[in-house]
């Protein structure tokens, strides 16, 4: 991997949390496979296009990606090595021979400049430390003209229907884990059009988008997912056993609700945000 500038998410991205998230990514990807087509539909990738990938996680979306930009090329960046080792195996199982999957921190990731068309990411530039400068090193990567197309959360609330799903969790969710921090940081339209103007920007659209999301076949397979997932187990950690079971009934009582024939399904929201390069 070459430069760091985000040392903490390297730690906890090749720690355990970087391995629970590759050993659960159908789970994850999930979640977020509501707004896919509208991220798509956005992005407006097309066969020659040179695309990039931002914190492409286990790939699933760089290889949709691949698929669609059949004679360009697709790289796909991460600072997950349990994350890309993923990534890497099923782009091989799927024969995609226009992929590359690179370890790195796209805040200072050396990418060629003007090398890309498209830059893509669905939630991973929201952990950079220092935002502007992610999204500048970025730009300096598009070609003039080229587009910028990501997805990051709405504000979540005390109403929200995940908040009130998993309202049991609420008292024992005290800090963010390692790898969640920063994840609240583009979540201000206003702020989000700030930091990409001032990283060299233009034409910045910022777009509300609402799915269900999927958490899991019913309420208690879903309490076990979320239970599992990195910045719940970390909260978790030292936690008596009777209170996490405890917990754990409470949470899938609170996810009854959410269970339709499909599964459990939580009404979610997500920006989904374009910009270009000038």
């Amino acid at each position: 991997m070459q430069a760091i500038a985000n040392r903490e998410h390297a730690e906890a991205w090749n720690g355990w949390e970087g391995v629970n998230w590759a050993n659960d990514a159908a789970r994850y990807n999930a979640i977020a496979a509501g707004f896919t087509d509208d991220f798509f539909r956005i992005a407006a990738i097309v066969e020659d296009d040179r695309v990039l990938d931002v914190g492409c996680g286990t790939g699933e979306i760089t290889l949709r990606t691949a698929r669609l930009a059949s004679r360009g090329h697709v790289v796909g960046v991460d600072i997950s090595a349990p994350m890309l080792e993923r990534a890497r195996a099923d782009a091989a199982e799927q024969c995609a021979g226009n992929v590359t999957f690179e370890q790195g921190d796209a805040q200072v990731h050396a990418f060629p400049a003007g090398g890309f068309d498209v830059a893509i990411s669905r939630g991973g530039v929201m952990f950079f430390g220092d935002l502007v400068a992610g999204f500048a090193n970025i730009r300096r990567g598009l070609r003039p003209g080229g587009r910028l197309v990501f997805m990051g959360p709405q504000p979540g609330g005390p109403d929200s229907d995940y908040a009130r799903a998993t309202a049991a969790l609420k008292p024992l969710m005290r800090v963010p884990s390692p790898a969640a921090r920063g994840m609240g940081s583009l979540v201000d339209p206003a702020r989000i059009r700030e930091v990409l103007a001032a990283a060299g920007f233009a034409e910045v659209v910022v777009r509300p988008v609402e799915a269900p999301m999927d958490y899991g076949r019913d309420a208690a397979d879903a309490a076990g997912f979320i239970l599992s997932q990195g910045p719940v187990r970390f909260n978790l950690d030292g936690v008596d056993p009777s209170v996490v079971e405890r917990t754990r009934e409470e949470l899938r009582a609170g996810l009854l609700a959410y269970e339709t024939p499909e599964g459990v399904r939580i009404p979610g929201a997500v920006w989904l945000v374009s910009a270009v390069r000038p």
